[in-house]
């Protein structure tokens, strides 16, 4: 049974914030659950409160699917990286998110307008088995709260290409759980559907955005930053571009994945209208889903506001 959720960041951006800076959360959470999703990730505007975040979303009958972290485990060890999202991974156990999301952010470049990619952190070598070791036990206490800890590769940061991603599944043991996106995947020369093939067992959590081929050949020929790529429409919605779901979402039919699919496909909403990608979003990628052999749970009801638990 497979749960669609989707991101606030088609209603307000995190790394550019004045990107929907004006629009309040609750018109972010209806549309969400208008346009028929089951549940959403954190944004910027979220309450950090665990039981006020848990109230919010009950409100419209939304389920807390996980939120981003900046992780440094190349700058510091373990230890210090679970004192410093001790907050965060309190959040998420106490709403029952079954995921944390895990970036690794020393040196990325993804929120800097003014850096083009091909600036963007890389590891030595010499690096990984330092890093894999930390991200090891990180997992395994994100483990211990019930919280599964996937890695996102993402442009701009030290885990973006396919020999990164080989590098960190084959230094990392099985607590450490990989998220599939498939926009950037597609963004860094990477056949999604291929990944999703090669780690199917790995695979714990799915972005779906797709991405427009003329805008994405401009961003790379050009050398743009990650935030001009966004501004100018690289990003968009299942089916509005030219990536193969039908294929990649085979792969994970095959390989039985059963967590939640996310559309996640940053854009500038004055000029992409977030209910309306959003409906476009999720009724796409449902039919995909359902020619790929999966069932889709239901939302939750929503409850009279007596109801809403505290």
């Amino acid at each position: 049974m497979i749960n669609i959720g989707t991101n606030p960041i088609a209603w307000s951006n995190d790394d550019l914030p004045e990107l929907g800076g004006a629009t309040p959360l609750e018109d972010c959470l209806a549309q969400a659950r208008q346009a028929g999703y089951a549940g959403i990730e954190r944004g910027h505007k979220f309450p950090n409160d665990p039981t006020s975040l848990r109230e919010t979303l009950a409100r419209h009958g939304l389920r807390f699917v996980s939120g981003w972290y900046s992780g440094r485990l190349r700058e510091h060890d373990a230890d210090a990286e679970i004192a410093a999202m001790a907050t965060h991974l309190d959040l998420l156990a106490k709403n029952d998110a079954p995921v944390l999301i895990y970036a690794e952010t020393t040196g990325c470049i993804h929120g800097d307008r003014s850096a083009p990619l091909s600036r963007g952190p890389r590891m030595a070598p010499d690096d990984w088995p330092r890093f894999c070791a930390r991200l090891n036990r990180v997992a395994a206490h994100c483990a211990e709260r019930g919280v599964a800890l996937v890695v996102h590769h993402h442009m701009g940061t030290a885990i973006e290409t396919g020999d990164n991603i080989a590098r960190l599944m084959d230094g990392t043991d099985d607590t450490v759980g990989l998220l599939l996106d498939s926009g950037h995947a597609t963004f860094a020369g990477i056949d999604p559907t291929q990944l999703a093939a090669d780690y199917a067992t790995r695979i714990r959590h799915v972005h779906c955005k797709d991405i427009r081929r003329e805008v994405f050949s401009r961003a790379r020929a050009g050398d743009w930053s990650f935030l001009d790529s966004v501004i100018a429409g690289v990003f968009t919605v299942p089916g509005d571009g030219f990536i193969d779901f039908p294929a990649m979402l085979a792969a994970l039919a095959a390989a039985d994945y059963a967590g939640w699919m996310v559309v996640e496909a940053e854009q500038d909403p004055a000029r992409a209208e977030p209910l309306h990608y959003a409906r476009m979003g999720y009724d796409n990628l449902s039919a995909m889903l359902r020619e790929a052999g999966f069932a889709i749970a239901d939302p939750l009801p929503i409850p009279p506001t007596k109801e809403i638990l505290s």
